[in-house]
């Protein structure tokens, strides 16, 4: 059997995040990646220059036209940029039964940007959010899920727990990625029984783009290969951590991370 996982997220000109990262992710886990692009971005590892959105049926006419002959055995949402395409996608979601589905929030960069406007916060958190089988904020996000302030690891076991019970969604993973001192890279998860503290070593880089995006293609990716969710999220972290060992210093700005390190090693 051939394992297949579909991005829904945006294209990322640079190859350091969105559809770009999620399938070099899905490839290194030996599962077939396919996608359904959102929004078209012109970007490089200085930043965005320009962002153009698909049509939803546009969106949607993707989705349904691997679901339908492919199948997928787990899913993941990256930037999904407006309230129409996260409409679409969540109605997507529920009328093919697409129940692996990992949804990386893209609302709030690790620096603190809001990247999408309030309509599709609200859009994202009543209507998709609910369907995921995971929901990984960021720091930033998570606080606008959880509606407290998180400076501590402490808060964010916290907010994890305040949002599994405010969304619905199966499972919290409140990433530390963008937290200070010895929160820093400590992700929590919570899924309504277990509240587990997930730590791996910490890597100086600033090349991290596309670290979010890895993170959360690895889960889904590790999902469509029937692994369970913690277990799934446990080899996701260790696989974005030796990633970012291995970063690509390229570019004039923030480089992506590696994902195909064993081929650098191997060089």
């Amino acid at each position: 059997m051939t394992n297949v996982a579909m991005t829904i997220a945006g294209s990322d000109s640079g190859g350091g995040a969105g559809i770009q990262a999620d399938l070099k992710t899905f490839a290194f886990h030996c599962v077939h990646g396919t996608s359904a692009i959102t929004c078209i971005t012109a970007q490089n590892t200085l930043g965005v220059m320009r962002v153009d959105a698909l049509p939803p049926a546009a969106v949607v006419a993707q989705i349904q036209a691997v679901v339908e002959d492919i199948g997928v055995q787990g899913v993941k949402t990256g930037m999904l940029l407006n309230q129409e395409i996260i409409t679409a996608v969540a109605q997507q979601v529920e009328s093919l039964s697409l129940d692996k589905l990992v949804v990386d929030p893209v609302m709030v960069s690790r620096t603190g940007a809001q990247l999408i406007d309030d309509a599709a916060v609200t859009s994202l958190r009543s209507q998709l959010i609910p369907l995921a089988t995971i929901v990984t904020p960021n720091r930033y996000e998570a606080q606008i899920l959880s509606g407290k302030e998180i400076h501590s690891l402490d808060d964010m076991k916290t907010a994890a727990e305040d949002i599994f019970h405010r969304t619905g969604a199966k499972a919290v993973l409140v990433k530390g990625g963008g937290m200070l001192g010895d929160a820093r890279g400590v992700d929590v998860w919570f899924d309504g029984d277990r509240l587990e503290i997930i730590t791996t070593t910490q890597v100086d880089t600033k090349n991290t783009h596309g670290t979010g995006c890895t993170l959360a293609a690895a889960i889904a990716a590790n999902l469509a290969l029937g692994k369970e969710p913690l277990i799934a999220v446990r080899q996701a972290k260790e696989y974005v951590t030796t990633a970012l060992k291995h970063a690509l210093n390229i570019g004039k700005g923030q480089g992506p991370v590696g994902h195909f390190f064993p081929l650098k090693e191997s060089r």
